[in-house]
C-alpha cells in the first residue's frame, strides 16, 4: 500500500512509500484512510526538526489529523463496516503513569507516550491502518470528510475545557474571549467560542481574503491590531500562535481574573525584551490564570465531534481550502500564503 513517509531528523526525506498491509498484530479494526490533514508539526517533522519512529525502524508514516473507514471490525467492538473514525492521536504509555491509566494521556507525567505520525507510531498517510477500537471515534456519517477537522478541534475543546476550569476556581461568567491567530486551531477556536455563547475577537496579519471572511461568518469580529485597542481587558485569551511576542502581549492584556491558554508551541533561542515585574504583578495583583495546554484525550475528541456535528457545513468546508492528490504530497507540505487547512486525498470519499 502506498504512503508518505520519513527519516525524522532528515529534512527533504519525505518520499511516497511503497509498504507492507498493516499486520493484524497492531489492532482488531481494519481502517481504509479517506484523508489526512496537513499541520505545521507534519511541515516541521518533514524538515528534519524533530519526531521518532517507531522501535526498530528508520521511517516514519506522517499524518495524525485523519478521518477513515471502517472496512472490518470484530462483532464486539462497536464498529462496523462502512463506519466512519478518526484515529485518536496520543495513545498511553506502557507503565502506565497514573494519569495515563485512566485515560488522561494528554497529562502523561514519563513522557512515554506515543503518538500517531509524531512520536514512535506510524501515522495515518497510508492507504490503510489497523487500531483496537478505543482508539478510534466514530463519527456522523453526515459530517463525512470534514471530520478530518476532529483532531485540530479536540486539541481546542481541550483548550477551553481547561480555560474554563481555571476560571471555576471563582465565579465565572465570562462574555467576551480573544483568539490569537486565524489559522485552523484558532479559527476552531472561534468557533467554539461563539457556541458557548460568548463574544469573539481574532486576531492576525491577515487584512482581507478567506481568514477575515470565515471568521465574520460565524458572528465574530476580525482584528489586526493590538488586543488593547480593540478589546480591552478580555475574560478567556486562547493563544493559538506560539509568536513569543503575541503570548506575552496575550498575558499582558488579559482582564482582572482572566484565563490565558496556551496552545502554541514557541521556536527557541529567540530573545525577547519584556518587563517582567510588571508581568508579574499584573499576574498576582489581578488574580489572572495562564496555563499551557497539548493534545487531546477521547472526552475532548467527543465534545469536538458534538461540536462539529452543530457547525455550518458549507462554513467547515471552506476552512478546507485545499484538497492534494496523495501523489502530490509535496505540495500538500508546502506552505501557501492563503492557506487555512490542506488535506491530503488518500482514499475513496464515498
Amino acid at each position: 500500500m502506498k504512503a508518505i513517509t520519513v527519516v525524522p531528523g532528515k529534512a527533504g526525506s519525505a518520499s511516497l512509500d511503497n509498504l507492507s498491509e498493516p499486520a493484524p498484530a497492531e489492532g482488531s479494526v481494519l481502517v481504509d484512510t479517506i484523508a489526512v490533514g496537513i499541520c505545521g508539526t507534519d511541515i516541521e517533522i518533514s524538515s528534519g526538526q524533530y519526531g521518532w519512529s517507531p522501535p526498530g525502524h528508520e521511517r516514519l508514516v506522517l499524518g495524525h489529523e485523519s478521518i477513515g473507514r471502517v472496512a472490518e471490525a470484530p462483532a464486539s467492538s462497536g464498529l462496523a463496516a462502512g463506519d466512519l473514525v478518526v484515529g485518536i492521536v496520543r495513545r498511553p504509555d506502557p507503565v502506565p503513569c497514573y494519569n495515563c491509566a485512566v485515560g488522561e494521556w494528554d497529562f502523561c507525567r514519563n513522557g512515554q507516550y506515543t503518538e500517531h505520525g509524531i512520536k514512535s507510531l506510524d501515522g495515518f498517510m497510508r492507504e490503510r491502518y489497523r487500531s483496537e477500537p478505543e482508539a478510534l471515534v466514530k463519527v456522523d456519517s453526515a459530517l463525512g470528510e470534514l471530520a478530518v477537522l476532529l483532531e485540530p478541534t479536540s486539541v481546542v475543546a481541550k483548550a477551553w475545557e481547561q480555560a474554563e476550569h481555571v476560571g471555576r476556581r471563582a465565579t465565572w461568567k465570562p462574555e467576551t474571549a480573544v483568539i490569537t491567530g486565524a489559522g485552523p486551531i484558532g479559527l476552531l477556536a472561534a468557533l467554539l467560542g461563539r457556541q458557548k455563547g460568548l463574544a469573539v475577537h481574532v486576531f492576525d496579519q491577515m487584512t482581507e481574503g478567506l481568514k477575515p471572511d470565515l471568521v465574520s461568518a460565524i458572528g465574530a469580529e476580525y482584528h489586526t491590531g493590538p488586543i488593547e485597542q480593540s478589546v480591552p481587558d478580555p475574560d478567556v485569551i486562547i493563544e493559538c500562535t506560539g509568536v513569543p511576542a503575541l503570548v506575552f502581549d496575550a498575558i499582558e492584556h488579559i482582564g482582572s481574573g482572566g484565563v490565558v491558554c496556551l496552545t502554541g508551541v514557541s521556536p527557541t533561542g529567540r530573545e525577547l525584551a519584556i518587563d517582567a515585574g510588571l508581568v508579574n504583578r499584573s499576574m498576582v495583583l489581578a488574580n489572572e490564570g495562564v496555563v499551557g495546554s497539548v493534545n487531546a484525550n477521547r472526552r475532548h475528541y467527543e465534545q469536538a465531534a458534538e461540536a462539529l456535528s452543530k457547525a455550518d457545513p458549507s462554513w467547515l468546508g471552506r476552512v478546507v481550502n485545499r484538497k492534494v492528490p496523495l501523489d502530490d504530497f509535496a505540495d500538500a507540505l508546502g506552505r501557501r500564503p492563503d492557506d487555512v487547512k490542506v488535506v491530503l486525498q488518500v482514499g475513496e470519499t464515498t
